[in-house]
């Protein structure tokens, strides 16, 4: 396993990060019982990967408590990492990055997790409805009373990166060292100013969703409706417009021509889409570690050989080619 240091900080991590978005099945979310969650959990610690993503609304907590049991044992040789900002409950304090709700939502992420500190908490999204300045005073509370590690963002615009390690430096406290956002061949929004600014700045990046939603692992077809239990079939049978829209969004003729391109390749090189989608994403400037989020272990041990693929530079110089067409697909992380 490669690993390589997480911003600008001495925090190493392995090139490929866990994903556990799929732990639990609470509320008909996710699709992974705790059993096969702790082979995933053991295939890929076997395999050297020590960074594994969580958030506390994932499966509504479940992902957590499924997680914190399967490390209990192999807890210092884990870098584990969850995320805050959305709803915890009803009230108007049980969301946001405010102080009030941060310092809540930490501790029972410690609880449910069954560990005293967190070595990466995050920031799911952008608050604008709290100050920049109270949310990093918060954080770097967390990290002088020992419960964090370090801190890092998720889903942040360029200028909101720049705000935040601005805010930090002026009160003296912990800047973010690292961002998670979306990236793969269908969504290369980030290079124009995202990784530059994180590049300034010091920030690594884990990214998510380097599969387009599974679409460049040939998982769609043109004309036929994805599988109820694809996680396409599901976004677009959901009830929310937004999620049916943004499950459109990925499924355009430009996505699937770049998913038919990327499948003649792992059809020439022997390999499998996946494998082929991972290895553009995992050697691609700027990016530290790249998420997968497996249902099975059969997947993440499919998913682990596009972190020894080498593409030929002809292949990597098409698929940058092909993908470089204007195109976006929306933020839902």
């Amino acid at each position: 396993m490669e690993y390589t240091s997480l911003g600008h900080s001495g925090l190493k991590v392995s090139r490929v990060s866990l994903g556990t978005m799929n732990f639990g099945t609470s509320g008909g979310v996710g699709s992974c019982d705790e059993a096969e969650a702790r082979r995933i959990v053991d295939v890929f610690t076997d395999a050297g990967g020590n960074v594994i993503d969580t958030a506390d609304t994932y499966t509504g907590g479940q992902s957590e408590e499924i997680v914190g049991r399967a490390i209990k044992n192999r807890r210092d040789t884990v870098v584990l990492a969850t995320k805050a900002f959305l709803p915890q409950g009803p009230g108007p304090n049980d969301t946001g990055l405010s102080r009030a709700h941060l310092t809540r939502a930490l501790e029972a992420s410690l609880r449910r997790l069954g560990t005293d500190h967190i070595d990466l908490y995050q920031c799911h999204q952008w608050d604008r409805g709290t100050p920049i300045e109270e949310t990093m005073a918060t954080l770097d509370g967390f990290v002088r009373s020992g419960k964090v590690r370090y801190i890092g963002c998720s889903n942040f615009t360029a200028s909101q990166i720049v705000e935040a390690q601005w805010a930090a430096a002026r009160a003296g406290g912990t800047p973010f060292i690292s961002l998670q956002p979306q990236y793969s061949l269908l969504a290369r929004d980030i290079e124009a100013e995202v990784l530059p600014v994180c590049e300034r700045h010091g920030l690594g990046t884990l990214v998510w969703s380097p599969l387009g939603g599974g679409v460049l692992a040939g998982r769609y077809t043109r004309g036929v409706v994805p599988e109820e239990r694809s996680r396409m079939g599901r976004l677009m049978a959901s009830p929310s417009p937004k999620a049916r829209a943004w499950a459109g969004a990925f499924l355009t003729e430009r996505n699937l021509g770049i998913a038919d391109e990327v499948i003649r390749i792992a059809t020439a090189l022997g390999g499998t889409p996946t494998a082929v989608a991972l290895a553009w994403v995992r050697r691609r400037p700027g990016v530290t570690s790249v998420i997968i989020g497996p249902r099975t272990a059969a997947q993440l041990t499919g998913s682990l050989a596009g972190f020894t693929l080498d593409l030929p530079p002809e292949e990597t110089a098409r698929l940058d080619e092909i993908s470089g067409s204007a195109g976006r697909v929306p933020v839902a992380g």
